[in-house]
Order: C-alpha cells, then structure tokens, then sequence
C-alpha cells in the first residue's frame, strides 16, 4: 500500500501544495492525513466537484502552480463542464491533478461488486477520461515507482497546461479514517428520523437522500413491518433528492411530500432551494450532523451556515429549526398545519450504527414499487 503521508510529501515537492475536493471513502486515508499535514487555506472541501475544479483553476490563475482535485468517480458528472470549458487546452489550458477514486472498478475485464449506483459509472471511468482527452494512470498499491509514475504526470500536466488524472483503486493508501469530531447536539440521526416519521401522515410521501439517511430510514420500515418501497431512498445523485421530490410535489400537488436532506447534499446542489420553497405542498426536512459521514466524516459548512436564513431568503412559507426530539415533532406539525413550503433543520450529533443495514430490493424494482402508490390521475 502507499503512505498517504509520504504521498503528499511527494506531491508538495512537485510544487503542488493546493488540494481541494469532496470526501470519497476510497481515499479516506489521503484527505484525512490532508487535514493534518497542509493548512486550512491549502486545502478546501468543495461543495461539489465541479466547484473543486474551479477553486482548483483560480488558484492556478493567481499563483502559476497546480492544485490536487480529489474526488469520487461519480463526481465526475459534476465536473466535466469545468473540465471540458474551462480547464481544457481548447479554452484556458489550466493544468491540474486529479484524483479519482474508483468505485466499481473493473480488474481484467470484470467488475468488482459494489453497490448498483457505481456500477455504470465503474465501467466508464476510464473510457469518459478518454473521451475528455485527459490522460490518466491507475494506481493501486502494488503499483511500483509510484514516485516516478506520478512525476511523470505531473510534469505532463504542466509542459502540457493541461489536466491529468489519477484513478485510485480500493485499498491503495494504508491508513484508517480520521476520529469524528465531538458534536454539541445530543440528538442522533436515526432519532430525528424516526420523530419526523411519527409526526407525518401516513400517506406522506418520502424522497430521502443518499447514504445513511436513507438506510436507517429503511431499517425503521422493516422493523416496523411497513413495505420500505412506499418511500423513494435515493441510493445515488448526491445533491439531487430535493428536485426528485420536487417534481413529485409539482405532479401530485393532492399527496404530502417530504425530502429527508442531509448537509452536505444539500449543500452540493443549493440553488435547488429556491425552485422548491415555490412548492406549496413540499416539506424539506435537512438532517444536518455538519460532516460528510457516510464516507468518513470529513466536515461540511453545515453548521457555519445559517441554513434557515437561507431557506426564509428562498421564499419557504415555514421555515424552523430543531434540535431534540420533541422539537422535531413540534416543527413538524407545525409545517403540516401552516399549508405551504416547510423547511425544517435538524441539527443531530454524528452517533450511527455501522451495520446499518442496506436496501435488499434492487433500484429498478424499487422505483415499480414505489410508483404503485401513486393512483392515475386524470390530465
């Protein structure tokens, strides 16, 4: 395996000493010695990856040097605009390292298991790189003369003022993940879940974002012998649940619905907030621990941003904050009753389980189900 620590090393001595991206669990042991060897202003957690490539081109612009972008594969959705019309050597020619973690990657021409948002993804990382024109190298711990391999790079990148690429496999850097931080909330998540839940109709309709949210919320199905299909767990497009159950609401403006938000989702794709604080029959539920738990922990803007001010400047008719149980249950009813757009902050500690449990039914299936609950409607 290689020493993230030794690696970053490495890279500060190719005069790369800026990294800024999204937390990806395949490079968990590389961002969390991130946070301990460079400081606070060398190294930002973008709200999305292709706000990564932008910080990541401004700081070239000012200062001549090349930043590190880290990121998922799946992040690459987010940053091929930037990629192709603004770093790329057509437009701007702003060189940059990336760093690609590889979910679903593929080993002598079969995919590793993972789960079934990564699967498509897996199998065109390489080839979407290609098409990108960005040259790339695979690295994997076995892989020998990392330091040559990835100078090699780095010097193209700049001779070619271009960007170059990194795909990480699993289990390429040693190391463990970072301690969570302390939190001044004594509410868990899956206990604000389970408040929101008991302070719903039981018609109401459930769009819950991606990562753990959606997998205690399934959990509380099951144990409560519910059909867990009734609700639509978001199981990829980070950032995106809110417009998924924004266009629910705008189709069945008869049904209830809800979006159980988490920060950092929310905070990758903002902007959405103010196409839905127009939908009257909406309620935005944000589960707000401050941190990108699911893939290990590393801090959101969560808690520095006055989420709620943002939601009144959005226009949601209601918009409260909680941070108990009881509170969420009172806030809950509450938006209910007001009739209009509710938005509804949960601010909770970063206590789960680590053996939560997973969605059995496979995505195509679950959304079959999940549109048997809707009735026809007439136009």
């Amino acid at each position: 395996m290689i020493d993230p620590s030794a690696f970053i090393a490495f890279l500060r001595n190719c005069q790369i000493t800026f990294f800024v991206g999204v937390p990806d669990s395949l490079l968990l042991p590389f961002s969390a010695c991130l946070a301990g060897a460079v400081p606070g202003e060398r190294h930002v957690i973008a709200a999305n990856e292709g706000s990564a490539i932008g910080l990541a081109a401004g700081y070239h612009l000012a200062t001549g040097a090349i930043g590190c972008v880290y990121m998922q594969n799946s992040g690459l959705g987010n940053a091929i605009n930037p990629l192709t019309s603004l770093m790329d050597a057509e437009v701007y020619a702003i060189p940059a390292l990336l760093l690609i973690g590889w979910r679903g990657e593929m080993r002598d021409g079969k995919q590793i298991e993972d789960e079934p948002q990564h699967a498509k993804q897996g199998r065109i990382t390489l080839g979407l790189l290609e098409c990108l024109d960005i040259p790339y190298v695979v690295l994997q711990a076995e892989t020998t003369g990392v330091e040559q391999v990835v100078g090699e790079l780095v010097d193209r990148a700049g001779a070619e003022s271009r960007p170059v690429a990194l795909v990480v496999r699993r289990d390429t850097f040693s190391g463990s993940k970072a301690d969570l931080p302390m939190s001044p909330y004594s509410l868990s998540r899956a206990d604000g879940v389970k408040a929101v839940l008991e302070g719903l109709p039981q018609d109401a309709v459930i769009v819950s974002t991606t990562g753990k949210v959606s997998r205690e919320l399934y959990e509380m199905r099951v144990i409560d012998g519910a059909d867990p299909t009734r609700d639509f767990l978001t199981v990829g497009s980070m950032g995106h649940a809110l417009q998924i159950a924004s266009g629910i609401a705008l189709a069945r403006p008869d049904k209830t619905i809800v979006c159980i938000d988490g920060d950092g989702a929310l905070i990758m794709h903002m902007g959405g907030m103010a196409t839905s604080a127009a939908i009257p029959n909406l309620l935005h539920v944000v589960m707000n621990n401050g941190a990108h738990e699911s893939v290990g922990g590393a801090p959101t803007r969560g808690f520095a941003i006055d989420l709620p001010a943002v939601a009144r400047a959005c226009g949601y008719t209601t918009v409260q904050q909680a941070t108990s149980g009881a509170e969420v249950g009172y806030a809950v009813r509450n938006a209910l009753a007001a009739r209009g757009s509710a938005f509804v902050e949960i601010r909770t500690n970063l206590q789960s389980r680590i053996d939560l449990a997973r969605p059995k039914t496979a995505p195509r299936l679950a959304k079959q189900e999940f549109m048997r609950c809707f009735e026809p409607v007439a136009d």
